[in-house]
């Protein structure tokens, strides 16, 4: 190792010189207390996939999960897999695997823009707007991420400005050793910039390359517990630096990159048996994903996070496809998720012999966001891809969309604005759901952000996949809501605001139309829509396929309801529920809640088990007022829109109905407060609910629900 090439027999006794070049021994661990009210679980692995979906995204071609019955048949057999969880917004990757990892809405870490973010900084004019990388390490500044943007606040940070507590801090707390593979902002993410600032600017390890850097201490971590020598110095530990963590965190260790944790463990490799000596990178498939986390839990870690690529992109390389991405059904994408498939029947396979399964491990797997699909209709209406027989997935009739059948549709907004005759500068965060900002940072009654709202709600382009002409926004309000206008009002609802760094947030938010990607690159000034043949799959947006995802959760407290729909979840419950079931508790309020519904009553406690009914429907209330994709969200959506489009004389119509939000939300946070304290008290700290208060509660949030969609079904 690099770290130790300083050292030298004419510098240390030849005692200590032999000491450090023994063979290692086998590391001395910290003893791991989950204190899982079951009893059982000693293991927590966590999966967050990119974009996989139980949803079928062509009804005759089979979803991946059901492609991937190895999966499939794990979580519906032993656990519950939920398929009414849901995403937050915007539906990106970086916030919503935060949001997982947390329990807590944008609002509260800051990051509800991915998979950058925008900031308004020093300057004039469009130069005066930056758009930082939503993929950082979790101590990082702003200005360490993109320095020009001179904003010295936590990337990830509390309203109060503090940092975001990390999400490996209780499992260490309590004994346990936390692995990641590839999984975002627990891992170091950048270099030079990472590695400069663990391991210093004159260090061996920033002395190397920047490929090689990335090679070797980016994407992979262990975060120690006190007393585990797997993090050793000898080993390549440094200080786990945590400087706002609450009660402190000092003493802990974390072994950085493959360079290290590949020698502690006695090396890492695939479930196919290929070492991984070094990291490749941010889009791991399954094979090398769950080699990693059976490796780490073979070797003593208890708890692994880990990430895994979507599958409708091209993981595999030129033997797979000469293609990048791929519409439902293609042949490579079937072939890929057959791979996905094997890799997941080896990794249960593994573990069970090895004697990690569900009588001991808690097992979660769920997905960041869903997609919407962007190509043309395949050359065979009856296309279906593969079909399952008997739980077998065997390849069938192949779907093929032709030279770009398969394709966003690119678009340069800003061109087209301007083609409609508004020339209001503005910046946007490309993506289909457009973040705006217009230099300044005016308010949201500014006439010149008024105009813009409207120029951008009436804009239509030609779809090249069907030659016809479609609206950017979509059409339709209420439940038929294809697209939606919010400034910073609705924003606030829907937890898209950052109170500690008010720069972060937008001007307003322009969810469009999904077949479409808004940019606006100096070398696109085409102003009509290009079918691109890099990407096809579009996420950010408000729509049912991108919003609603699954939780799929196995092990020791869960009951085996198999698949169910039947209640509302987000991923804010993820968190909470994991923390329930290991039996720890985190140094702050969820935005979440423990998923009860999924949980084997025999292990609540008293205090969950009194007045159960109502608590069940305090929850859900919760949920429906307080959730981005809840219903008192896609009344606000509705209404938002309704007012941003408005062009009524004063701006009477914008001015009522943007009243009536600020209303909502005001009211819908202080409820919120209230409901949660309940929740997190029962859950928690086992304190019995008020049947009362909480059935007050519940009435205060009914009667919210209602006269928001009574607005929103009036306009």
């Amino acid at each position: 190792m690099s770290s130790r090439k300083c050292f030298g027999p004419a510098l240390v006794s030849t005692l200590v010189w032999s000491l450090l070049t023994a063979p290692l021994a086998a590391p001395a661990y910290a003893e791991c207390r989950l204190g899982s009210p079951s009893g059982k679980i000693k293991h927590v692995v966590y999966v967050e996939f990119d974009n996989i979906h139980f949803t079928r995204d062509n009804p005759n071609v089979p979803s991946d999960l059901e492609q991937m019955p190895n999966l499939l048949n794990f979580i519906e057999n032993n656990g519950t897999l939920d398929a009414g969880d849901h995403a937050v917004l915007i539906s990106h990757t970086a916030n919503n695997i935060l949001t997982t990892q947390t329990g807590l809405y944008s609002d509260n870490d800051g990051i509800f823009i991915a998979n950058s973010f925008g900031v308004f900084g020093p300057g004039t004019g469009l130069a005066s707007i930056f758009f930082p990388s939503a993929f950082f390490y979790w101590t990082d500044l702003v200005s360490d991420i993109t320095p020009a943007t001179a904003d010295n606040n936590f990337a990830l940070t509390t309203p109060s400005g503090s940092n975001v507590p990390a999400p490996w801090v209780p499992f260490t707390r309590a004994g346990c050793d936390v692995g990641a593979f590839s999984a975002a902002n627990i891992v170091l993410e950048r270099a030079p910039f990472d590695v400069q600032k663990v391991f210093g600017a004159g260090s061996p390890q920033a002395k190397e390359t920047n490929s090689q850097q990335t090679a070797d201490f980016i994407g992979e971590s262990i975060h120690c517990a006190l007393g585990s020598s797997l993090c050793s110095p000898v080993n390549g530990g440094v200080d786990d630096f945590l400087p706002d963590e609450p009660g402190s965190y000092s003493g802990y260790k974390v072994l950085f990159g493959a360079k290290y944790v590949s020698p502690a463990l006695g090396g890492l490799a695939d479930l196919n048996g290929n070492p991984m000596t070094s990291f490749q990178g941010f889009d791991p498939v399954p094979a090398q994903t769950l080699g990693a986390a059976a490796t780490m839990l073979e070797k003593g870690i208890p708890v692994v996070f880990a990430y895994i690529a979507d599958a409708h992109d091209n993981q595999e390389g030129p033997s797979l496809s000469s293609e990048f991405t791929f519409g439902p059904g293609e042949a490579p994408y079937v072939k890929q998720l057959a791979d996905y498939n094997k890799a997941f029947g080896q990794f249960f396979a593994r573990l069970k012999k090895d004697g990690f399964d569900q009588s001991n491990t808690l097992f979660v797997f769920t997905p960041d966001e869903g997609d919407h699909f962007v190509g043309g209709a395949p050359s065979s209406a009856n296309c279906d891809g593969a079909k399952i027989v008997n739980g077998t997935v065997i390849p069938d009739v192949p779907c093929t969309y032709g030279t770009n059948g398969v394709g966003e549709l690119d678009l340069n907004l800003n061109g087209v604005v301007a083609n409609a005759g508004d020339t209001t500068p503005f910046a946007i965060h490309f993506d289909d759901a457009a973040t705006v900002f217009v230099p300044g940072q005016p308010g949201p009654t500014d006439t010149s952000v008024r105009q813009l709202e409207r120029t951008m709600a009436g804009l239509s382009v030609v779809n090249p996949h069907t030659g016809l002409s479609e609206s950017l926004i979509g059409t339709g309000l209420g439940p038929d809501l294809e697209g939606a206008l919010v400034d910073p009002v609705a924003q606030k609802l829907l937890h898209m605001n950052t109170v500690a760094d008010p720069a972060r947030t937008p001007t307003f938010v322009f969810f469009g139309n999904p077949n479409f990607f808004f940019e606006s690159p100096p070398s696109f000034t085409s102003t009509t829509a290009v079918a691109g043949t890099g990407f096809a799959w579009n996420h950010g947006d408000i729509q049912p396929e991108i919003a609603r995802t699954f939780i799929g959760m196995v092990g020791p407290g869960v009951r085996s309801l198999g698949l169910t729909s039947k209640f509302f979840t987000d991923h804010t419950d993820v968190r909470p529920t994991i923390m329930f079931l290991a039996g720890l508790k985190d140094d702050y309020q969820h935005d979440g809640r423990v998923v009860l519904e999924t949980i084997d009553p025999t292990i609540l406690p008293s205090s969950l088990h009194a007045h159960s009914a109502t608590l069940l429907r305090l929850g859900q209330v919760y949920k429906e007022i307080n959730a981005p994709f809840g219903q008192l969200a896609r009344s606000a959506l509705t209404v938002s829109t309704f007012a941003l489009e408005s062009n009524s004389s004063n701006d009477a119509t914008y001015t009522q109905l943007e009243s009536r939000i600020a209303d909502w939300t005001s009211r819908r946070d202080s409820l919120a407060a209230q409901i949660k304290g309940i929740l997190e008290g029962a859950e928690f700290d086992d304190v019995k609910i008020d049947e009362a208060q909480a059935k007050a509660l519940i009435s205060e949030g009914e009667v919210l629900l209602d006269q928001a969609a009574n607005v929103a079904a009036s306009l």
